[in-house]
């Protein structure tokens, strides 16, 4: 099964075509591959409101129920992908001491 055409669109960085999809367990969206892949971990279903639905495909539920079909996120073939951010803003420290004021 594909994407209804209206769907896809592509990706800034590589122009890949891909599909947007809200997450079943949180609700954040989520870019796709728009092609269907049997070696994705994502399965993707049409909603009832026209909306893409993704649910990660887990030891627990590996099963690929009907009008869904397997796909890999965008985020794991991407040619280009965004520049990596860094983690809470922090700087690393330099191993330095950390200097106190003088005393006599």
């Amino acid at each position: 099964m594909k994407p209804p055409s209206h769907h896809i669109v592509k990706c800034k960085r590589c122009y890949a075509p891909i599909v947007w999809c809200l997450t079943t367990a949180n609700g954040r969206r989520q870019p796709v591959n728009a092609s269907p892949d049997e070696e994705g971990n994502v399965a993707v279903s049409n909603g009832a409101d026209g909306v893409l639905y993704v649910r990660t495909v887990t030891a627990a539920r590996p099963d690929i129920r009907p009008g869904e079909w397997r796909a890999m996120p965008h985020h794991a073939t991407c040619t280009s992908p965004p520049p990596r951010r860094s983690s809470g803003g922090q700087r690393a420290t330099s191993g330095a001491v950390r200097p106190v004021p003088w005393q006599r």
